[in-house]
């Protein structure tokens, strides 16, 4: 079947033809490959197409698709069993990788989304604090829960609605929304409100709409904050983790949160999702405390074993290094490539993951994002596609690359680059 015919099947029996929605390409139109295959940095789709791929299941394949050392443990593993509903020595290996990793993380309780990781965490806040209101930033996306859906980003801004129905007003009402990067505004909401917060929840690096890096003293200020006024700091390091260096971005800036919560990475392309802090607030969950959270998949021996290969592949890899190296050479080359064809592009960029804005810039803010030019990027994204280059479909996302991104493929990048720059120029 092509892809036009899958998608037409699909609608009829999946909502919108898809199971998340950012992948019915309803911001940049057309009709979505399906993808069939993936093997190191490429991806082929249903019509027998190959793509540079730099969407990486949004993320999680850092090491690409379908790492051998991955696979082997997965298939050992489903030729023992593929879940118990039972506790495993695999949990307790992972549990102490991930561990050893944060040194803001004493105990940490795995789930199978970060969904629930982000969900899960803030109940424990309420419930250490005995407070009900959260903070947020604008354009920020924590998962779909109900609580986090008020002016999310991500998907939701793919759809160009600024938040859900369903969602009662009295649960959206225990949200507080501030701008990202916006430390005055911060700090003027704490000392109105701060007695009231239970958590502050935030990504360190944005990276759900677009990539929007953390001004200076920006992260910090709410880490002083929330300690000022017994507020906990919740980290979501769910696309960060593991991303930059081998832990996550507090790693990299000292800054230590209360709670952090993890995906993507930690499940080497399987579902899985965790939360962990320090030892006095994890110890609230059940069987330990009163704080009740659970999950029949959760520690899913599947999920563990690729987890476990992949961050031991990491550690003994650690090719962060290479991997920012890369990503920033070919950035750069974009940048020129826009230069010569006489369009204005910002891009963000950290280690292995970045944003292409269409705007001059800087990009530091929701607002900013939302200046810039999504036509552009729509022409610019199907170009690329065409020369067999997968971008995320949507300008409020991440580009990501893996180990697999070789010198060779980035040069491949470049080149349907070229091509696809000045179709957007056109």
């Amino acid at each position: 079947m092509t892809n036009k015919e899958l998608f037409e099947a699909a609608q009829k029996v999946i909502p919108g033809g898809v199971n998340s929605p950012v992948r019915a390409f309803r911001k940049v139109g057309g009709t979505p490959p399906f993808i069939i295959r993936g093997s190191g940095a490429f991806l082929t789709d249903a019509q027998g197409k190959r793509y540079i791929d730099f969407v990486l299941s949004w993320g999680p394949l850092i090491l690409g698709h379908c790492h051998p050392t991955v696979v082997d443990a997965v298939r050992r593993q489903a030729g023992t069993g593929m879940s118990y509903g039972a506790p495993t020595d695999l949990e307790v290996e992972m549990a102490e990788l991930v561990c050893g990793a944060f040194p803001a993380m004493d105990k940490v309780r795995f789930v199978s989304s970060g969904t629930e990781a982000t969900m899960s965490a803030i109940r424990l806040a309420r419930a250490a604090t005995g407070r009900q209101l959260t903070v947020k930033c604008e354009g920020c996306y924590h998962g779909h829960a109900d609580s986090l859906l008020v002016k999310a980003g991500s998907g939701l801004l793919t759809l160009g609605v600024p938040d859900s129905s369903g969602i009662p007003e009295g649960i959206a009402a225990t949200t507080a929304v501030l701008p990202y990067n916006d430390a005055a505004r911060f700090e003027a909401f704490m000392e109105q409100r701060g007695s009231e917060v239970a958590a502050v929840i935030v990504e360190p690096v944005a990276g759900n709409m677009g990539v929007v890096l953390p001004r200076a003293g920006f992260l910090e200020t709410i880490r002083t904050k929330t300690l000022a006024c017994g507020s906990l700091l919740i980290f979501d390091e769910v696309i960060t983790g593991f991303r930059f260096c081998f832990g996550g971005y507090q790693t990299m800036t000292g800054i230590r949160p209360d709670l952090t919560c993890l995906g993507k990475i930690i499940g080497g392309g399987m579902p899985v999702g965790a939360f962990g802090g320090r030892a006095d607030l994890m110890d609230l969950l059940a069987p330990s405390g009163p704080v009740y959270q659970a999950g029949t998949l959760s520690g899913n021996p599947l999920a563990m074993a690729a987890g476990i290969a992949t961050l031991g592949t990491l550690k003994d890899m650690d090719p962060y290094a290479q991997l920012g190296r890369t990503m920033a050479s070919f950035m750069g080359g974009l940048r020129d490539m826009a230069a010569k064809s006489g369009m204005p592009v910002t891009i963000n960029l950290v280690g292995s993951m970045a944003g292409i804005f269409f705007q001059a810039g800087p990009v530091e803010t929701f607002d900013d994002v939302m200046a810039s030019d999504a036509a552009r990027y729509t022409r610019f994204f199907h170009a690329m596609l065409e020369r067999g280059v997968y971008l995320a479909p949507s300008p409020f996302e991440a580009a990501f690359i893996s180990v697999a991104h070789t010198s060779e493929v980035m040069d491949q990048a470049l080149c349907a680059a070229a091509g696809a720059f000045a179709t957007a120029a056109a």
